[in-house]
């Protein structure tokens, strides 16, 4: 097979999870998923024997966080860790990222895009997809996208239609990418679903260096060329771009392969629930939680020595954290995100970010 080197992105700040994800300390850093590993952690597990060790593994975080990032991956060489001084989403990473390849391994070397925060289910049959679009993307010089196979009509997630089916003979059939349509309102959701033809977008992106150069030339040509000629130098004078936007809405040589290895983009607190919840427990618990008559809800605290007691509650999120508490209906999760925003426009809860 081809080989594969995966960069992780690690820059993201995980505002939904507030207030235990923190400007410095995001929830890639965090324990979420029930195990003793953080999501950034394991990310690298599963990404280790398809990069053949550490040394082909590559990370690209913002500067503030890492620190965090030698800490939680400290086998992880020093030159593999890509440093932004300022976050631009995620165009001008990949771009950075595949020209530092490029330069090293050479342009024929195929990248994979992974995002720090997901949760696999079965990580053999991760591999092993992954492997199948490290092939395409050396033998057909394409852009394979990994595309979640949708259980329900989310509205969180972006979607990617399936066009022309190229490939049926690996494990996973493969599409020519029709279009990628961002996140829709619910009754184009269902409509999705009803279609078999859409698949959730992971931001999962296999491909070789020369051929996301060249997409980015045709696409993104102030951004690859300011990054060809000044390097992560460029960055203050970058526009926040992200790679949907940038290359992936435009290019002609997009593929899709669904896949049913089990995912989650650990999005909000309801995520928590899915990973966790057990048909005997009325709630899920993360705390000391003392519950009365509750149901349905998620209760998180940081502090094992504080007692969280409820009564007559149902569908909520409880978590505690230092000096702050947040109490949403599991409905309403999506609007932490404007929660904090409203934190961060007063001075006095500034530090709570």
């Amino acid at each position: 097979m081809a080989s594969l080197i995966p960069i992780i992105l690690a820059g993201g700040k995980g505002e939904r999870f507030w207030p235990v994800s923190r400007l410095e300390r995001p929830k890639q850093f965090l324990r979420l998923d029930g195990s003793d590993r953080s999501l950034l952690q394991a990310t690298a597990d599963r990404l280790l024997d398809l990069a053949g060790g550490w040394d082909g593994l590559w990370v690209i975080t913002a500067a503030h966080l890492a620190t965090q990032v030698r800490q939680q991956l400290p086998l992880l060489p020093e030159a593999n860790l890509l440093v932004e001084p300022v976050g631009r989403d995620t165009a001008p990473a990949v771009a950075w990222g595949v020209v530092e390849v490029a330069k090293r391994q050479g342009p024929e070397a195929v990248v994979g895009f992974f995002p720090a925060d997901h949760w696999i289910a079965d990580r053999p049959a991760f591999s092993q997809t992954l492997e199948s679009a490290a092939r395409l993307a050396q033998q057909q010089g394409v852009i394979t996208t990994l595309g979640i196979t949708p259980t329900y009509a989310a509205t969180g997630y972006g979607y990617i239609e399936q066009g022309e089916l190229v490939s049926n003979s690996g494990q996973n059939p493969v599409y020519r990418v029709a279009r990628f349509t961002e996140k829709p309102d619910p009754k184009t959701a269902q409509s999705f679903i009803d279609s078999g033809r859409f698949s959730w977008n992971s931001g999962m992106f296999v491909f070789s260096a020369q051929t996301m150069l060249a997409e980015l030339q045709s696409y993104a040509p102030q951004l690859i060329e300011a990054i060809l000629a000044q390097g992560v130098g460029a960055y203050a004078s970058l526009a926040k771009l992200s790679i949907d936007y940038a290359v992936m809405e435009h290019t002609q040589r997009a593929w899709v392969m669904p896949v049913t290895f089990g995912w989650d983009d650990l999005g909000d607190w309801n995520a928590v629930e899915r990973l966790l919840k057990q048909p005997d427990q009325q709630n899920v618990d993360l705390a000391t939680h003392l519950p009365v008559d509750t149901r349905g809800s998620i209760v998180y605290a940081t502090d094992p020595e504080e007692v969280v007691v409820t009564i007559g509650l149902e569908d909520v999120v409880i978590v505690r954290d230092g000096k702050a508490t947040l109490v949403v209906h599991k409905d309403r999760t999506q609007d932490i995100k404007k929660a904090v925003q409203q934190l961060g426009a007063e001075d006095r809860f500034r530090h709570l970010l």
